[in-house]
């Protein structure tokens, strides 16, 4: 299992962003599970290109320092919603040969939906852990009932295993889902 931690950059990090404070945390613990169980932890950042205010050396550009990788984890620069997109990541995911993403960070209705199908349609078996994505309010929707739309509706069954957040850390723990005795 590899987790893919998707745009958590400053420029994204806003008090409109729905659930931010849970969401760093989840994050957070999400990461901090991994790194425990020796799971590599992907960083991805997008790139709007220069003058944007949303590329590289840009301070918007720059992951949060709630989540910021450690020396040594890797980090991808893509300029479209999925992180397929970036040659560099593809080729590295295919190279390493591991069958499973947990994937998490924002925005659930444009990266993180983009990069969940395609990981699927590469064969990927993927988990979304519950609370651990995010995104703005739209015209159609809250950010609320676009997240609960995504994990309830788009995602299950086809596309990932949606899962909650305790279930996510239980499976980096190398614990199964359902457990029997229970």
């Amino acid at each position: 299992m590899k987790l893919i931690v998707i745009d958590m950059q400053k420029a994204l990090m806003d008090d409109e962003l729905y659930h931010l404070e849970s969401l760093k945390e989840n994050v957070r613990r999400i990461i901090e599970t991994a790194r425990e169980n020796g799971i590599e932890v992907i960083y991805v950042q997008h790139d709007a290109g220069p003058g944007t205010g949303f590329s590289a050396g840009d301070e918007a550009f720059e992951i949060a320092d709630e989540v910021a990788p450690r020396s040594g984890e890797k980090v991808f620069v893509k300029k479209i919603n999925s992180c397929f997109g970036c040659g560099d990541f593809t080729a590295y995911l295919e190279e390493a040969k591991d069958d499973t993403l947990m994937i998490v960070g924002l925005q659930t209705n444009f990266c993180i939906d983009a990069t969940v199908k395609s990981a699927f349609e590469r064969g990927y078996h993927v988990i979304v852990p519950e609370g651990t994505n995010s995104t703005f309010d739209n015209p159609y929707m809250t950010g609320e009932t676009t997240c609960a739309y995504y994990f309830n509706e788009v995602w299950p069954e086809l596309f990932a295993e949606c899962v909650s957040l305790d279930e996510a850390v239980a499976l980096m723990n190398g614990k199964p889902l359902s457990d029997p005795d229970e």
